[in-house]
């Protein structure tokens, strides 16, 4: 019965988004009512969400008919992990997909836009919606039936129901994917919409900013999510489906930062669509098995439908974003030392890096067919390519608050203090030891940066009047955020220390000043899992802590055994231990003890540039208005800044 209800509504809403898609192109066209248009709009969200709302149900009441529930289900799962094992496979996750973009739709239909810009932007994002429900319907429809109807379902992957971040990070990594969709839809209908197309970056920028935001947020807790249940003691491997996240938020990124210099419309489009273009990408290497990855769903049907659909919309963003009238040129000459200037240089080193992650990311897929045999690139790759243009950004990033002021000798003169600053870490971090090159560039790098934002807030602080609005404040924070991540990635890499060990009862591990003694191996078992915990004795600095008791779970329905990890969380560094294998008599166990320091500012670093993005989209979507000209014409709002923003 559910699985009939659910079938049907993915119907409803494959014929609502294509009669919705047809009535904004009416609009666009003739200038047609938009409120039948609106009303499709939000028939297609109300379709969305049955569906989803029909499939939590089959969850919940552990309806084994409908082939999803067989196949993720399971009476001893916890409700938590009930509710969001919805999105721990291919099918279902497509269903929350769509609820996202339906919402988006729905928020984006409601507003009041110049009429053809936003009715040709509507039509974008309904063809979009067309697509994904048709994808769910023909391809990935989670309500088959299964025949015969099992007895009980396996739950979802082990790893899945591990920690409570699953229920948060991808909801909150597809609300940052899908939301770059708004920008996209705006590049492309700004050529289309004639007079009605110029000034489409500023209503296009407050939806920007709350996708990056989001996308921020959902990259920040899959790296924690990572680091807290895979138990390899890391938080980032340059993985196909990490890259495939990270690719989108580098040219976002850079739209935000290009859009704050005028003109440049070409980039401005560009960049939007490019943004879109990867989220596409990444969905085609997640949902289509084209990459290996625990992040990845198995192999599926969707992949030839996703890659046309990705080709289509490449093809028609050049020829739309081709079509552009040329900017005319500006009399003089511009000043290569100036604000504008380092913003663009900032945006071309950012998707310099995407660039250089993507090539990365696909090389593989490419050398398959043609030499028959997969390449493989590691972290090295990564490491030697994008990681020091990473510090070039850093750099920028401590260059650009300083021109803010026109005259340049006194742009030069704020630089000296964070210059200083910057050098003076060096020398004092390579005197009291030894990261290595890429570590100290990196820890001078964040000096120059955080001491420059300091003089910046103190110099706003002073000073009366706009300076102070959250907006003006969010790129601040944005940038301290980055640079706090830049000292806990260099810092965790340079500094780390681990070792690994089998050992008997009463036998010790040491790293550092860290050791842990083995006091004893304890069994548990249960229909649905069995589990081994090691008792350890931990000691740092000298001082005797808590016992911790890191563990080995195994799933029978899943034939799988996950690693829980036992982490001890300080101010400076965790202390991070994994029971890796048990002897059968439980008289010895494989332990790895990793000490991982300041590796707790990338969570606080990354969090703070979330924020500063909400900051900023929440100032730049609420309306504000200047007194009016003795002409009585209202004057256009100004555009707020945003991270990478430093007038």
């Amino acid at each position: 019965m559910l699985g009939d209800l659910g079938t049907a509504g993915l119907a409803v809403g494959l014929a609502c988004a294509t009669l919705t898609a047809l009535l904004w192109l009416r609009v666009a066209l003739f200038g047609a009512d938009v409120r039948t248009a609106r009303r499709g709009t939000t028939a297609t969200l109300a379709a969305a969400a049955l569906a989803f709302a029909l499939l939590e149900t089959a969850l919940l009441r552990h309806d084994l008919s409908v082939r999803f529930v067989a196949e993720n289900g399971g009476r001893h799962v916890p409700l938590y992990y009930t509710l969001t094992s919805l999105w721990s496979a291919l099918d279902g996750s497509l269903l929350l997909w769509l609820l996202i973009l339906g919402g988006y739709a729905a928020l984006l239909a409601r507003r009041a836009y110049p009429a053809r810009l936003h009715a040709y932007a509507m039509v974008v994002v309904s063809v979009v919606m067309l697509f994904f429900f048709a994808l769910s319907t023909f391809a990935a429809n989670p309500f088959r039936a299964v025949s015969p109807v099992p007895a009980d379902g396996p739950g979802p992957n082990p790893l899945l129901q591990q920690h409570p971040a699953m229920g948060v990070h991808p909801p909150l990594l597809y609300a940052g994917y899908l939301g770059l969709v708004v920008p996209f839809a705006f590049a492309l209908a700004a050529p289309l919409a004639g007079r009605d197309g110029p000034g489409w970056v500023r209503m296009a920028r407050p939806w920007a900013l709350a996708a990056w935001a989001a996308l921020t947020g959902g990259i920040g807790l899959g790296a924690w999510w990572s680091y807290a249940v895979l138990g390899w003691g890391g938080y980032w491997a340059w993985d196909p489906v990490e890259n495939a996240s990270l690719l989108p938020w580098l040219t976002a990124t850079a739209f935000l930062h290009t859009t704050l210099v005028r003109g440049r419309a070409a980039w401005h489009g560009a960049l939007a669509c490019a943004s879109f273009l990867l989220v596409l990408l990444g969905t085609f290497l997640t949902r289509s098995g084209a990459v290996t990855s625990v992040h990845a769903f198995t192999d599926s049907p969707l992949g030839p439908m996703l890659l046309g659909f990705v080709l289509l919309a490449v093809v028609v963003s050049a020829v739309l974003t081709g079509r552009r009238t040329p900017e005319p040129t500006r009399p003089g000459r511009p000043r290569a030392l100036s604000r504008a200037t380092l913003v663009l240089v900032h945006g071309v080193l950012l998707v310099t890096i995407a660039a250089v992650v993507l090539i990365g990311t696909i090389l593989p897929l490419l050398t398959a067919p043609l030499t028959g045999t997969r390449s493989s690139v590691g972290p090295a790759y990564y490491q030697r390519t994008a990681v020091p243009l990473a510090v070039v950004v850093l750099l920028v990033m401590g260059v650009t608050p300083a021109l803010r002021v026109r005259d340049r000798s006194a742009a030069l003169r704020r630089l000296v203090v964070p210059a200083a600053a910057g050098l003076g870490t060096v020398a004092l971090v390579g005197l009291l030891s030894r990261p290595g090159p890429a570590a100290l560039t990196a820890f001078g790098a964040a000096g120059f940066v955080l001491t420059g934002l300091a003089g910046d807030l103190a110099h706003r602080l002073r000073r009366p009047g706009p300076h102070r609005r959250p907006n003006r404040l969010a790129g601040l924070i944005a940038h301290a955020g980055l640079a706090l991540v830049a000292v806990g990635v260099a810092g965790s890499s340079a500094y780390g220390r681990d070792a690994e060990r089998t050992l008997r009862v009463g036998e010790t591990l040491r790293v550092s000043d860290v050791a842990v003694r083995l006091v004893g191996v304890d069994r548990t078992g249960g229909s649905a899992s069995m589990s081994v915990q090691a008792r350890l004795a931990l000691t740092a600095s000298g001082r005797a802590a808590p016992t911790i008791t890191p563990a080995l779970r195994y799933h029978a329905a899943r034939d799988t055994a996950v690693t829980v990890p036992a982490i001890g969380t300080g101010p400076l560094r965790d202390t991070y231990v994994t029971l890796l294998a048990v002897s059968e008599d439980s008289g010895t166990a494989t332990v790895r003890l990793a000490v991982n320091p300041l590796v707790g500012l990338i969570w606080v670093g990354g969090a703070l540039t979330a924020v500063s993005g909400l900051l900023a989209a929440a100032a730049t979507a609420r309306p504000r208005t200047r007194p009016a000209a003795r002409t009585g014409r209202p004057q256009p709002a100004p555009v707020a800044a945003a991270p990478g923003a430093t007038t």
